[in-house]
């Protein structure tokens, strides 16, 4: 699995359609996961694929909210992408604005680890730390039963990810702490950078 855009394009295209802070740290965020699983499953060797379907997944939901999933296609065609990648990144969405199921391991992933990351994103800014380097799963699973905490985070999603890779909840909040763990660091830099250059 060859991917035609190197990590450069991909970012400028997010860049592109993305000027909120927020939308840029989420693709980095997902980006960073989707590499740390690539590596943890055994899929190594399509490390930069499954970043750049992390970095692009959520490219039109900023211009285009209400055709999150339906404009991606031909912006990331426009920029280069080649129709995997375009599937993968439509995958995410599958029965809340598409019906194209995730069928790969790392559609499987993203589906999964995409709402989680936002809702582990929102636990350690409330923590003292602002860090997930200190975050335990129990922890999380409080702030998980709590629906009016970050309630834009899709429980039902979260849970039905897990159970499509055949992992618990807990195995799945696990790894993707461990996953936002492994590039939290990078990410922050990368953020920095990016304020200076506005």
């Amino acid at each position: 699995m060859k991917t035609v855009l190197t990590r450069e394009e991909a970012l400028a295209l997010l860049k592109k359609y993305n000027k909120e802070p927020f939308h840029i740290l989420h693709g980095l965020t997902v980006e960073g996961a989707m590499r740390w699983y690539a590596k943890e499953l055994g899929y190594g060797e399509e490390e930069d694929f499954w970043g750049i379907v992390g970095l692009l997944h959520d490219i039109d939901f900023e211009l285009y909210p209400e055709e999150h999933c339906k404009k991606a296609p031909e912006l990331l065609r426009e920029g280069g992408a080649e129709e995997e990648l375009i599937h993968a990144v439509c995958s995410h969405g599958y029965g809340l604005v598409t019906d194209i199921k995730p069928e790969h391991t790392m559609e499987k992933v993203l589906f999964a680890a995409d709402e989680l990351t936002g809702l582990i994103g929102a636990a350690a800014r409330m923590r003292p730390s602002k860090s997930v380097m200190d975050m335990e799963v129990q922890s999380l699973k409080k702030k998980f039963k709590d629906k009016r905490f970050a309630a834009g985070c899709s429980r039902d999603v979260i849970r039905d990810g897990a159970e499509m890779l055949g992992w618990s909840l807990e195995e799945l909040m696990e790894k993707t702490i461990l996953a936002m763990r492994s590039c939290e660091e990078r990410i922050n830099k990368e953020m920095e950078n990016q304020e200076k250059e506005n």
